[in-house]
């Protein structure tokens, strides 16, 4: 029994870090009291117990705790223990090679899969998908897979950008690199609008925010839809 919340980004322009997604969030973990939060994916600038200090300030508003998976002894044991998950943003290269590095991709996958709840965003988001390929990240590292939890049956694209009509940049739109994904591959993807998320009960999966998704299928024209479904 699946239980996702699958955010495009943490924080809207002008805001506080989650601050849009309080409310939905206090209802999401309304049956817990502890949350364990990954903070592998940020590359620099900020240490993994600052970054938890982050997430632990904006859970406070909701009288929630935050307890970081890098202060177990090893992550697995970290997930064994854990309530429900919260997976930030950063870079996902880094991410995905950092859980197949501590053997905690696959164990992750089994307690979420088997219920516990799980909230991404960004990079947390990527990896509920099928794979990483449709990341916008860098790859500042070389995981040795590109596949994630597969816990739904898609790719995200977080931060899903439109065409600028009147832009004068001459390099290829997220559209056009999305096209190019199918090229080569066949899972659907979700391009998810900031402000918007996914929230998935099992099979059922809904969009949540102000904002349609853009949605891509192999051998299809883009569409808009608030209906996601495959």
């Amino acid at each position: 029994m699946k239980n996702l919340l699958l955010a495009s980004t943490s924080t809207l322009f002008g805001e506080n870090y989650l601050e849009y997604l309080l409310d939905d969030v206090a209802l999401f973990f309304k049956d817990v009291d502890t949350i364990t939060f990954i903070p592998f994916a940020r590359p620099g600038g900020i240490s993994h117990d600052n970054y938890t200090a982050i997430a632990a300030k904006a859970f406070a508003k909701i009288d929630k705790k935050i307890v970081g998976l890098h202060t177990y002894p090893t992550a697995q044991e970290g997930i064994n223990q854990s309530q429900a998950f919260f997976c930030g943003g950063g870079n996902t290269f880094l991410l995905v090679q950092q859980l197949y590095a501590q053997n905690a991709m696959q164990h992750l996958q089994e307690h979420i899969t088997n219920g516990k709840p799980y909230m991404g965003t960004s990079a947390g988001s990527n990896i509920a998908g099928v794979s990483m390929h449709t990341t916008n990240d860098m790859p500042i590292v070389y995981p040795p897979s590109f596949a994630t939890m597969q816990l739904v049956p898609f790719n995200i694209n977080a931060h899903y950008l439109d065409p600028d009509p009147n832009s004068k940049h001459n390099g290829e739109t997220r559209e056009t690199r999305l096209k190019e994904f199918h090229v080569f591959n066949t899972t659907p993807v979700v391009g998810l609008r900031e402000g918007s998320f996914l929230l998935v009960n099992n099979n059922t999966i809904s969009l949540k925010g102000k904002h349609t998704a853009r949605i891509f299928e192999p051998q299809k024209a883009p569409y808009e839809s608030k209906t996601i479904q495959f």
